[in-house]
């Protein structure tokens, strides 16, 4: 299939766990009606972002997988015959915790998993508390509709997680994200926060000539300690085509189900023109696994 129908749930979170995955359900669902055979949901779409204060109480919102919300997304995507990435909070072990993608095939089976490699640690954005680094590496996950790259928000930043995707035959970059600004920061800062986080991304359609597909939560989440303001994330879920062209660029306020079409051919005819892959110098690139080359 050249041209796949993408589906993109941008959504608002509460504590009401039920209603936020009856929302997703709902997006879902709509995508689906729109001839979407891709779903992404967005990071962590089960709850609030717990991520903004260090509170042990937050793990008990934590699952196993499979466990009880696998099983209706699961009974979603079979219902709606779409391939499904969601984000869960995973319970691996007792005090062994991932933030964990998981990618429903369209018949509600499990087709993999990816548990988020690069772990934050910013003020609102606690995450070193709660997850435990992923252990699985950077591997496409095989479905119906491709090979899907799948990495979670923190790793959108890091050039290295998109270029092994794509080494290793992902069709297509997948970030569920939870972004936003912490009420302390300035609006130019803010800007500067923002543009970044665009331009990187479309970075990664560019330098692998692959589409991009980031789906970020959206609406204001209160610090349920006080101590800050929140978040207000900031939604703009979107999709860049190989060269980096946008393709759709989401509300900035509201939430939304989209469908996106991408035209997946489109990654030959552009890695025939801009043959990144083929003038790689992978002779001299020993240091990238390096922390710092130090001038010993």
């Amino acid at each position: 299939m050249s041209v796949l129908q993408v589906g993109l749930v941008q959504q608002s979170c509460t504590n009401d766990k039920k209603a936020n995955i009856e929302k997703s359900l709902r997006g879902i669902a709509e995508c689906a009606s729109k001839g979407a055979q891709l779903v992404v949901l967005q990071e962590l779409h089960c709850g609030i972002y717990f991520c903004q204060a260090e509170d042990t109480a937050m793990f008990d919102m934590a699952e196993p997988i499979p466990g009880p919300d696998t099983e209706v997304f699961a009974a979603a995507a079979r219902q709606h015959g779409v391939v499904l990435v969601s984000s869960l909070f995973e319970k691996r072990a007792p005090g062994l915790y991932h933030n964990t993608a998981v990618v429903f095939e369209k018949d509600g089976s499990i087709a993999g998993k990816y548990r988020k490699m690069h772990i934050p640690d910013d003020p609102a954005y606690y995450e070193k508390f709660y997850f435990t680094p992923g252990d699985m590496g950077f591997k496409p996950i095989k479905t119906s509709v491709g090979m899907l790259g799948v990495l979670v928000c923190w790793d959108q930043w890091y050039p290295e997680a998109a270029r092994l995707m794509a080494l290793a035959g992902a069709e297509v970059l997948i970030y569920p994200t939870a972004i936003g600004w912490e009420s302390s920061d300035e609006q130019s800062e803010k800007n500067r926060q923002h543009d970044a986080w665009y331009t990187i991304q479309r970075g990664h359609a560019v330098a692998n000539g692959l589409p991009v597909i980031t789906v970020n939560r959206v609406g204001q989440e209160p610090d349920w300690t006080g101590v800050t303001g929140g978040i207000q994330f900031w939604g703009q879920s979107f999709v860049a085509g190989p060269q980096g062209e946008i393709l759709h660029l989401g509300a900035t306020d509201r939430e939304e189900n989209v469908v996106v079409a991408i035209d997946k051919k489109r990654t030959e005819n552009v890695r025939r023109i801009w043959p990144f892959f083929r003038d790689r110098r992978i002779d001299y690139y020993d240091g990238l696994v390096k922390r710092y080359l130090d001038n010993d």
